[in-house]
């Protein structure tokens, strides 16, 4: 693939654990500028691909989610909008899914850690194994794409704000535009968060996290004033997954949180059924393949959720 205008390379080790419009730039770049940035990782090293459950239990959340940047755009003015071009993956060919104490749709169902190590191919063109069970098409992005907010202060890199952040939207793939409000001189963009793979909704709190660079292109679109970010895809999002169609299930309720906590248990308890799944090793595969969706939020007063489980998987 070709790109227009300079390449930056923007090193890991230019990380924060917080976000703040008061962390210097690491460079100034123009608009049209490309940047590789080197191996993230999610966790700071703190995993590696002989790591055990037990070191899932000792991880340190102070040293969690890092965000690689800022960069300085020259010209990016409050009322902007960054256009963030998704161009490239550099794999590891290895990640992780986690059982987090305390953390999760259904933390309070799953106390005790638990790990998943993943290989995969460093083409992406194979999908990568679950057990003897699933195989799970890679589809790479970040989880964090950001620019900082105008408030001062620092911020946990753990939640997504309405400036980016950690939106963990698995459709922010290879090839798709994802437009950012800019709110501070330069933007002061950021990126970090990389995953090989995961559903919607990342259920138990972890994708395939995978230590991985990434190439982006930075454009400004000059008074967009944009509330929140926005993205364009060029192609399909899920056919990559749907040819044999879905297993799902379904929550009911007034509330969308109870709703969705009952459909993946309700996902959990089918996977259990039909595949002899184990309920975290059921809900760690929930969390990589399989998709929430509000199907109706208008017939008051119970909303319908549904979690969708490609069958393919299990080919």
């Amino acid at each position: 693939m070709t790109h227009n205008g300079c390449k930056h390379t923007i090193h890991a080790a230019n990380e924060h654990l917080k976000w703040s419009n008061a962390h210097p730039p690491v460079t100034t770049v123009a608009p049209g500028d490309v940047l590789e940035f080197t191996e993230m990782d999610a966790v700071c090293g703190q995993l590696s691909a002989s790591s055990t459950a037990a070191d899932i239990a000792t991880l340190d959340f102070e040293r969690v989610n890092p965000i690689v940047g800022p960069i300085y755009v020259d010209g990016a003015e409050p009322g902007d909008a960054l256009k963030v071009t998704l161009l490239e993956f550099a794999p590891s060919g290895w990640g992780w899914t986690g059982i987090i104490p305390g953390f999760g749709l259904l933390a309070d169902e799953f106390p005790d850690p638990a790990l998943n190590i993943w290989h995969y191919d460093r083409g992406f063109g194979s999908p990568t194994l679950f057990s003897s069970v699933a195989k799970i098409p890679l589809r790479p992005f970040c989880g964090i794409v950001g620019v900082a907010q105008a408030a001062p202060g620092e911020f946990s890199t753990v939640p997504p704000y309405h400036t980016g952040g950690n939106m963990d939207t698995r459709d922010l793939a290879r090839g798709v535009e994802l437009y950012l409000p800019v709110e501070v001189p330069g933007a002061l963009f950021c990126l970090g968060d990389p995953h090989a793979a995961q559903g919607d909704g990342e259920v138990c709190g972890t994708a395939i996290e995978s230590p991985m660079g990434a190439t982006v292109k930075l454009e400004l679109v000059k008074g967009e004033n944009l509330r929140f970010p926005r993205f364009v895809t060029h192609e399909p999002v899920t056919r990559h997954i749907d040819s044999r169609g879905y297993e799902a299930t379904m929550g009911i309720g007034p509330d969308l949180l109870t709703a969705s906590r009952d459909a993946v248990r309700g996902m959990i308890d089918r996977l259990s059924k039909l595949h002899g799944l184990s309920a975290p090793d059921a809900y760690m595969l929930c969390s990589v393949a399989g998709d929430l969706r509000i199907n109706e939020i208008v017939d008051v007063p119970n909303f319908v959720v549904s979690f969708y489980m490609p069958r393919q998987i299990f080919d």
